[in-house]
């Protein structure tokens, strides 16, 4: 057996990989509480999140993980992205494409994707995981659209990622 992991191309530091990390290369678990965090403005009007992890320019690959709040009411055109996300809905009643999702419903959208309108029948939160696409390679996008200070108008919003 080689001392050199395949993936990593970095030394194995325990044959067999017991009892710690496999090489300098893997990590630990990170953990966070969304109690921890204040919510921020989203994208579009009516939209909060708490994203409990985001790419940053350190470590670009991080997905985009946390929980996202919508108003009655509130909701998304349709528009485009490149990064792929799976999202579960915690709460709440959401139409899309003319059918009503809610509470335990999973949605994946693959890379690179179009996300259908989105309009909330009923206030309710959705748990978004965003991450590289595997066929892009394009990553999510957190600056400007999770944590804005102040919305954009609509019209001014690009459809296109």
């Amino acid at each position: 057996m080689s001392n050199i992991d395949s993936i990593t191309g970095k030394r194995i530091l325990n044959e067999g990989g017991r009892g710690g990390p496999l090489t300098e290369d893997h990590q630990g678990m990170r953990a966070c509480h969304q109690d921890d965090l204040e919510w921020t403005n989203l994208r579009y009007e009516g939209q909060y999140a708490k994203m409990m992890f985001h790419p940053t320019a350190e470590d670009p690959t991080i997905p985009n993980a946390g929980i996202v709040r919508y108003e009655k009411g509130s909701g998304h055109p349709l528009h485009n992205h490149y990064f792929a996300q799976v999202w579960y809905i915690l709460e709440g009643q959401f139409r899309i494409e003319g059918k009503l999702y809610g509470k335990g419903a999973m949605i994946f959208h693959p890379d690179p994707h179009f996300e259908s309108a989105l309009e909330t029948v009923e206030t309710g939160a959705i748990l978004y995981v965003q991450y590289v696409g595997p066929h892009t390679r394009q990553g999510a996008i957190y600056e400007g659209r999770f944590n804005m200070k102040e919305r954009r108008p609509l019209e001014e919003e690009t459809t296109a990622v």
